[in-house]
């Protein structure tokens, strides 16, 4: 059994505040200087992660509201980031997939955070990373930890044609 002290917890505050300041300090630059912020990294996050995911789908990973959505959609649609189409089985469905620019800057996005996290990752040693992925599933309640197991089933899947980032970064 474990047992952490108030102060022990109150550090894991500060730690998961800091640690994402600092993870997401390029990006977000980034993303400033394209009139951008965090609610359109997400969406093309998790867009470029599931190519065709359903507006509904969005919402309920995101957990926002189709209007607040709306406000981030419509100008990734109209500057064309993103792409919708309509549902093969049901047209009223909107699926959204990355255009080739919206492709290039997820891209340049991760790439600004992809180094954090590797140094991270070396820095502290599997061992580390694999608790730290347990702690991470820890903070998530059971409707993030479904949506992420879906995005993992899809990244244990053959390749759908579009190119995969396939250099590995040792941690070790």
């Amino acid at each position: 059994m474990l047992f952490l002290r108030e102060e022990e917890l109150r550090l894991a505050q500060d730690l998961l505040f800091f640690g994402y300041r600092d993870f997401t300090a390029g990006a977000d630059q980034l993303l400033a200087e394209l009139g951008m912020g965090r609610a359109h990294h997400r969406v093309l996050h998790f867009v470029g992660r599931r190519p065709g995911i359903t507006v509904g789908e969005l919402l309920g990973i995101l957990g926002i509201t189709k209007q607040s959505l709306g406000r981030v959609l419509t100008p990734l649609v109209e500057e064309a980031y993103v792409q919708q189409s309509a549902g093969r089985n049901d047209r009223r469905q909107r699926l959204l997939s990355l255009t080739p620019k919206g492709e290039a800057l997820e891209r340049r996005l991760f790439e600004r955070q992809r180094e954090w996290v590797m140094r991270a990752y070396r820095e502290a040693g599997p061992v580390a990373v694999d608790g730290f992925r347990r702690v991470m599933r820890g903070l998530m309640g059971p409707a993030a930890r479904q949506q992420l197991e879906r995005l993992e089933q899809k990244d244990a899947r053959p390749s759908t044609g579009r190119p995969r980032d396939t250099h590995l970064a040792p941690i070790g």
